[in-house]
C-alpha cells in the first residue's frame, strides 16, 4: 500500500487542531464534492483521499496511531497485542535477543520498516502463536466514510454505490436519515489477520443545509413573503414543499411572523414507512418601500380613519 500523507492531503500542519481538520475538511470535500464535478474521475478521486483522510484524522486515537505507525496504523492494535504476548512470554520487546527469538520495540524500526514487520509477524505462513500454539486471530481494522448529501437526496429512500479503499458497496439509503447520523455495514472493513474477522465500515451522513427548509427531526421549517395587501385582506398564497407546490389560505389581518403548521408536509420519519413530520411556515409581511402619490394619498385616508 503506498503512502499517503493524510495531513498534506487535507492541507494542514501536523501540530492541527481538530478544528482546523474539520474546517480544511469540510471546504476540500464541497469543491471536490460529485455533485459539483460530474464525470469528473479526478475529483471523485481527491473526493475520496479527503474523506479517507478526514476518517482518520478527525478521531484523536485514530489519529494517534497515524502519527506513530504511519501507513500501517491500521496493524497498530495488532502490533501492540504481538508486544504484550512478547512481554508475556519473555519480558517484551527489548531489543535484545532472548532464548531463540528476537525482541523489538516500536523504537528499532523506521516508517519503512513497520510493512516488512507486521508481514513477517501476521502474513507468513507461520502468523502468529500463542501460548498453546495455536494462531492469534486479530479481527480487522473498521474503516470510518462519510458522505455528505443535499437535504432532498434523503428524503426518499435511493440506492447508491460506494467506493471504499477500492472496492464498490451496494448501499440503500433509507429516506429520513439524520444529520451526523452513522450507520454500519457489517464486514467492509480491513481484512483480519491469520483468518480473523473482517472488520466493520461507519458511514456518518453529512447532510448539507438547503436554503429554503430548515429540518429539526421530521419537522420542516421555511418562510413565506407576502404583501401588505394579502396580510390585510386575506388570500391564497402557493408554498413549495418536497413533494411539489401547495395552496395556503392567507387570513385576513395576518401578522408578521404568524406560523401556520401544514400536516402531515415536513419530512419523512426515520425506517417508519409513510409516517411524516409537519411543515411550519412563517409569514413575512413585506411593507411596500416605494408608493405612488395615489396610494400615499389612500394611506393617509387610512389612517384617518382607523
Amino acid at each position: 500500500m503506498d503512502f499517503i500523507d493524510y495531513y498534506k492531503i487535507l492541507g494542514v500542519d501536523k501540530s492541527a487542531s481538530q478544528a482546523d481538520i474539520k474546517k480544511a475538511y469540510r471546504k476540500l470535500a464541497r469543491k471536490y464534492h460529485p455533485d459539483v464535478n460530474p464525470n469528473d474521475n479526478a475529483a471523485q478521486k481527491k473526493f475520496q483521499q479527503v474523506n479517507e483522510a478526514n476518517e482518520v484524522l478527525s478521531d484523536p486515537e485514530k489519529r494517534k496511531k497515524y502519527d506513530q505507525y504511519g501507513k500501517d496504523w491500521q496493524h497498530a492494535d495488532a502490533f501492540e497485542e504481538a508486544k504484550r504476548q512478547g512481554a508475556h512470554q519473555g519480558g517484551g520487546f527489548g531489543g535484545q535477543r532472548t532464548g531463540s527469538y528476537q525482541r523489538y520495540s516500536s523504537e528499532d524500526f523506521n516508517e519503512a520498516d513497520f510493512s516488512d514487520f507486521f508481514n513477517s509477524m501476521f502474513g507468513g505462513a507461520r502468523g502468529t502463536r500463542g501460548a498453546q500454539g495455536r494462531s492469534v486471530r486479530f479481527r480487522g481494522q473498521d474503516f470510518n466514510a462519510t458522505l455528505q448529501l443535499h437535504l432532498k437526496d434523503v428524503y426518499t429512500s435511493q440506492k447508491q454505490v460506494l467506493t471504499v479503499n477500492g472496492k464498490n458497496i451496494r448501499l440503500t439509503i433509507p429516506a429520513g436519515v439524520e444529520n451526523g447520523q452513522t450507520i454500519k455495514i457489517n464486514g467492509y472493513g480491513g481484512e483480519g489477520v491469520n483468518g480473523g474477522p473482517k472488520g466493520d465500515l461507519y458511514i456518518t451522513f453529512d447532510i448539507l443545509p438547503d436554503r429554503n427548509f430548515k429540518r429539526d427531526g421530521a419537522n420542516l421549517y421555511t418562510e413565506e413573503t407576502i404583501d401588505l395587501y394579502t396580510a390585510v385582506l386575506g388570500g391564497d398564497v402557493h408554498i413549495n414543499t418536497f413533494t411539489g407546490k401547495v395552496k395556503l389560505k392567507v387570513k385576513e389581518g395576518t401578522q408578521n411572523d404568524t406560523k401556520v403548521r401544514l400536516k402531515g408536509k415536513g419530512f419523512p420519519v426515520y425506517k417508519k414507512e409513510g409516517q411524516f413530520g409537519d411543515l411550519y411556515v412563517t409569514f413575512k409581511v413585506e411593507i411596500p418601500k416605494k408608493l405612488t402619490d395615489e396610494q400615499r394619498e389612500l394611506f393617509v385616508k387610512l389612517s384617518k380613519l382607523a
